[in-house]
């Protein structure tokens, strides 16, 4: 028994107590060096969010001084200063607030403002993370406790992260995404709260004497605050861990269905796309139809499994047999075309054909243009066969017009935007003509007749 209980023993290599206590309330405070590394560890993390940058969040969670004033809250309450509680809890807060503060200003000056992995990662908490934090929490302070420090420090910091939830946080504030702000605020509170609670256990455990004698109801007090703060955090981290669960069953559900329907069936799905709220699995396949009977089976199949209950299913296929259809249309095509005519002279036949109905009402357009720009005097409008070096050919739809000035650069473009909506095409080519002076009459001695 006495070898078990020596496995455990954790006063073994115990640093001394009154040493320990002093440097817990050396880290409670920000000031000096502390405040520094404060600043620097918001802005790392920050920018490590942004860029979605693994190791430089991972550099921001291993300088960060958060866990100072939540251990020497913990270690408050163990030995019931509630001084030491008043003024960790204080600093808590104040770091929150700077914190939230300085990382919402960076991202709203940011330019980069669209949602990486790494801030994802940090918006949906749940009862795992809550273990994390404990026995993250428990580990850090054993380490405290140590003559010698160890390695368990900097892996702590990573495990149980601080400042990467509460600059999400901020990132939510600054684009306005609530629920971002929401989930990563409360990731940050249940580190919080189960750093500072694994602290306590661990505090009673190795047995630190209360710095005054505190009565059963006060004591009481610490215990019932203690268990509201458990049951507010496990209650909605257990709801988000359940809906986690159900929809990756969902996914490895949706995944067995598509696999045991359609792909060892020879199907080929060319397009898949599900959602899980709300629940509904699109599908596309490259030549394989589906009829109604076939389609109701597929619904009755999902509507069996309790995981795709309520799914919708989607099945994109066109309504005409297209095997069929492009059959015909190469039987049409081949019935109205010579043998011999290759794809480019069906494509000048179809050019001559369009230039050929080449009928605008002039007379009719140029009415109407004058209602708008009464500068125009006259208008033609028709159509350009233009060829290229590549022996190709397209068609350009002309406007030229007449006026004694030039319309101004607005006018033109309006002018040029009425033409298109007017003969419903994408880009005509406008030109004013400009018009030569008529001559002027020449008298018997062969010089111009003054006016």
């Amino acid at each position: 028994m006495n070898k078990i209980t020596s496995l455990f023993n954790l006063h073994e290599g115990e640093d001394d107590r009154e040493k320990i206590f002093e440097s817990v309330k050396k880290n409670i405070s920000y000031k000096g060096a502390n405040l520094w590394i404060l600043a620097c560890a918001i802005i790392i993390a920050s920018i490590g969010l942004n860029v979605n940058s693994t190791a430089v969040v991972i550099g921001a969670m291993l300088i960060s001084p958060l866990m100072g004033p939540i251990v020497g809250a913990g270690f408050a309450l163990g030995v019931y200063d509630f001084s030491l509680l008043r003024k960790s809890l204080r600093n808590l807060l104040n770091s929150t607030l700077v914190s939230l503060t300085v990382s919402t200003v960076y991202f709203f000056a940011s330019p980069f403002k669209d949602v990486q992995s790494e801030l994802l990662a940090r918006t949906s908490p749940n009862i795992y993370d809550i273990l994390i934090a404990f026995f993250g929490g428990i580990v850090g302070v054993i380490a405290v406790t140590r003559t010698e420090k160890g390695n368990p420090i900097p892996g702590v910091a990573i495990a149980t992260a601080l400042m990467p939830p509460l600059c999400t946080a901020g990132y939510g504030l600054a684009t306005w995404q609530i629920s971002y702000f929401l989930g990563a605020f409360y990731l940050y509170c249940i580190n919080c709260v189960f750093i500072g609670i694994s602290t306590f256990f661990i505090v009673k455990y190795l047995g630190y004497p209360a710095v005054k004698q505190v009565n059963e109801k006060q004591q009481k007090q610490v215990r019932i605050s203690i268990t509201v703060l458990i049951i507010a955090m496990l209650v909605p981290s257990s709801y988000l861990a359940y809906s986690l669960y159900r929809q990756q069953q969902f996914t490895k559900n949706t995944n067995d269905f598509i696999n045991d329907e359609f792909t060892e069936k020879g199907y080929t799905v060319v397009y898949k796309k599900t959602s899980y709220s709300p629940k509904q699995l699109e599908l596309a396949f490259l030549s394989k139809r589906f009829e109604k009977d076939e389609v109701a089976r597929l619904e009755k199949q999902i509507s069996d499994n309790k995981y795709l209950r309520g799914t919708h299913l989607l099945i994109r296929q066109d309504s005409t047999d297209r095997l069929s259809a492009l059959k015909g249309d190469i039987l049409n095509e081949i019935k109205s075309t010579e043998n011999e005519i290759d794809r480019k002279d069906l494509r000048i036949v179809a050019l001559e054909k369009q230039i050929a109905q080449n009928t605008f009402d002039n007379q009719k357009l140029l009415k109407e243009a004058k209602t708008i720009f009464p500068e125009i005097t006259s208008l033609s409008v028709s159509n350009h066969s233009m060829a290229t070096a590549k022996d190709s050919a397209f068609v350009v739809t002309a406007v030229i017009y007449e006026s004694p000035e030039v319309l101004p650069a607005s006018d033109n473009e309006k002018f040029r935007k009425w033409m298109n909506e007017r003969l419903s095409v994408k880009d005509v080519a406008v030109f004013r003509r400009v018009v030569p002076p008529a001559p002027q009459p020449v008298n018997k001695s062969g010089k111009k007749a003054k006016k």
